[in-house]
């Protein structure tokens, strides 16, 4: 890694660690109880946040250097990560052609009725795209949907990794995943700055 991708990367962690994490007596999704929890969507839909998370993904693409041609994944958490790495692939001329995807809970009951939103094409080559990795279940069913509708699925990038099986879930069943930070990351840097 380079000087300036680990200022972001610095940068980034400060700021998921002022905006995002929090300690105390949480539920999560799962039913399961939690000593902290981490919004991803207050650091993603931040100006900085959303353009430093962006960067640092697409360096990550360019160095894997494998063809990718779009990159997504379940609402609500990919949304914001999708749009600020177009937008700044297409600015900086970074990966053209890269387009973006978002999967629905459930297809629309309208309309086309799409469970996938955006200019997707058969045999799409794709990253997904998650906040907050925790038990790789979301990522996957998203994999899921994506190879339902004849993608193939080259990596799962997240901001965040729970560190609670996700990673060995996701690679057991045959997918990478690069997670900028682990929840360790945080831990360490809230209690350094407390």
């Amino acid at each position: 890694m380079g000087f300036m991708l680990n200022k972001k990367i610095e940068k980034l962690l400060s700021l998921l660690c002022k905006l995002s994490y929090r300690e105390g007596d949480f539920v999560l999704s799962s039913g399961k109880k939690s000593s902290y929890y981490i919004d991803g969507k207050i650091t993603t839909l931040n100006a900085e946040g959303a353009c430093l998370i962006a960067e640092i993904f697409l360096d990550k693409i360019k160095k894997l250097n494998i063809p990718i041609d779009a990159i997504g994944g379940p609402t609500l958490g990919a949304d914001p990560i999708v749009g600020s790495v177009l937008s700044l692939a297409g600015e900086n001329k970074i990966l053209p052609g890269l387009t973006g995807f978002i999967i629905r809970k459930e297809a629309k009951g309208y309309g086309q009725k799409k469970l996938i939103e955006g200019p997707w094409k058969e045999g799409s080559r794709v990253i997904i795209i998650e906040d907050v990795i925790t038990t790789g279940a979301s990522a996957f069913k998203a994999i899921e949907k994506v190879k339902d509708a004849l993608g193939e699925i080259v990596y799962v990038f997240s901001v965040v990794d729970r560190e609670e099986g996700g990673k060995k879930f996701l690679e057991d069943r045959g997918y990478n995943l690069f997670s900028i930070f682990t929840i360790n990351d945080l831990k360490n840097s809230y209690k350094s700055k407390k």
